[in-house]
């Protein structure tokens, strides 16, 4: 059981080079940010630059049995949060992310099962973040997020993330 005040134990980085396993990482989210065992995460992959998330409906319905906007919001944010601390993984940092500013617009209702998808606003944006954390010890990275239901574009969200320096 998660204590108030007491950070979570990051789990171990991958292999030099290595990427972390993704329902490995996904457990321990779990653990760390109990409300993630309610999110209705499915799967998650990474193809490229790009970080996705399957996701059941059902956890996260409304009175209108459409998707609640802040169930959506708070799944836009935390897949920015996963990217950043993943990208981090991979170079062999382990280090503290936090969500720096973020919005979001809704485009359409969310009426059945869905994907969530970030990538970087910028194609420069992991260099430039790499750049600043190698001479300054941190950094940001401005992130987009975008949830589609089948065709439709339900949602699409925006999000600063800082890496904190080493502490």
């Amino acid at each position: 059981m998660r204590e108030i005040g007491v950070p979570h134990p990051r789990p171990a980085l991958p292999a030099q080079g290595g990427e972390d396993d993704p329902g490995e990482f996904l457990a321990w989210l779990a653990e760390a940010i109990p409300m993630v065992g309610h999110l209705g995460i499915r799967e998650m992959r990474r193809d490229g630059d790009r970080l996705g998330w399957s996701l059941a409906l059902a956890p996260s319905l409304n009175d209108k049995g459409t998707g609640f906007g802040g169930a959506l919001a708070a799944q836009a944010t935390l897949l920015g949060w996963c990217w950043t601390t993943l990208w981090l993984r991979r170079r062999g940092l382990a280090r503290d992310v936090v969500v720096a500013e973020a919005g979001q617009r809704f485009l359409a209702p969310v009426i059945g099962d869905y994907r969530l998808e970030c990538e970087p606003e910028d194609a420069a944006g992991p260099d430039a973040l790499a750049e600043r954390l190698a001479h300054r010890g941190k950094g940001r990275i401005a992130l987009v997020q975008r949830l589609w239901c089948g065709d439709t574009l339900c949602l699409e969200a925006r999000g600063d993330y800082a890496v904190l320096p080493e502490r």
